[in-house]
């Protein structure tokens, strides 16, 4: 099982998670390209110390949106939000090289990440720019959206991913930021349900129902408080398990999933 981080989300002055501890844990880390977070000097700082990881990177494409941190819907036009994710990969990629490493994956982030579940639209936008910027790129997402359906279709490497530090509905979505209990905070309980969606392929919902999710990936958000703690009892939890953490890119874990 692979397991991501959302990193490199700082900006100016302003500081975010402990990107070099969270890097010592987790297998990828998806790092913002300066729309939603991220600046110049925290992309190359973040692309060096995953590479010195030997850290999997992947770009946190995001809306135009840094006072929102991303999380709000934009509606914008499906070729400026083509252009605006090339830049954000262009960008990136100058520091992963410099860093001596390159993007290996694509993940939208926040209220994008959302948005491409039901948005043909914005998805076709989104897997045109990956096609257009490198088509050997994998893309990040949850099972189902449509742009990954469409992204499958276009010939790209698609990879599943499941939150570790999020509480699902019944109907396997996200809970909404903006509702009680959305965000998970006990590290043995979020641990305990990564260790069973690793083993089982299921999670329990915040009705009771258990709710079946594919998953090449479990996410930690970086900014969560705790998110270190989180990481590291995740993965502990995992190899005490029996389960292997590795980049999913890796020979022993790459997956193409099927259109």
């Amino acid at each position: 099982m692979d397991l991501n981080a959302d990193l490199g989300e700082g900006f100016g002055h302003w500081t975010l998670g402990d990107d070099r501890a969270l890097l010592s844990l987790v297998t990828s880390a998806n790092i913002a390209c300066g729309y939603h977070a991220g600046d110049a000097d925290t992309m190359r700082e973040t692309c060096t110390l995953a590479a010195e990881s030997g850290t999997a990177v992947g770009a946190h494409v995001g809306y135009n949106d840094l006072a929102g941190f991303g999380r709000r819907f934009v509606d914008v036009a499906p070729d400026t939000l083509t252009n605006e994710v090339l830049a954000q990969l262009g960008t990136l990629s100058t520091f992963a090289r410099v860093a001596g490493t390159r993007i290996s994956y694509v993940k939208p982030h926040g209220a994008l990440y959302n948005t491409l579940v039901r948005h043909e639209a914005q998805a076709d936008a989104l897997v045109d720019a990956v096609r257009m910027f490198d088509p050997t790129l994998a893309v990040l997402g949850p099972p189902g959206a449509v742009w990954l359906k469409r992204a499958s279709v276009a010939g790209l490497r698609v990879w599943h991913e499941a939150f570790a530090d999020r509480a699902y509905t019944s109907s396997g979505t996200l809970v909404p930021r903006t509702e009680p209990g959305a965000v998970l905070r006990d590290p043995a309980e979020i641990a305990a349900r990564c260790v069973q969606l690793a083993t089982e392929g299921w999670i329990r919902s915040t009705t009771g129902r258990p709710v079946r999710i594919q998953a090449d990936s479990i996410c930690v958000h970086g900014d969560t408080p705790n998110a270190v703690s989180i990481a590291r009892a995740v993965r502990t939890a995992l190899e005490t398990a029996g389960v292997t953490v590795a980049r999913v890119e890796s020979p022993l874990r790459h997956t193409r999933q099927p259109a």
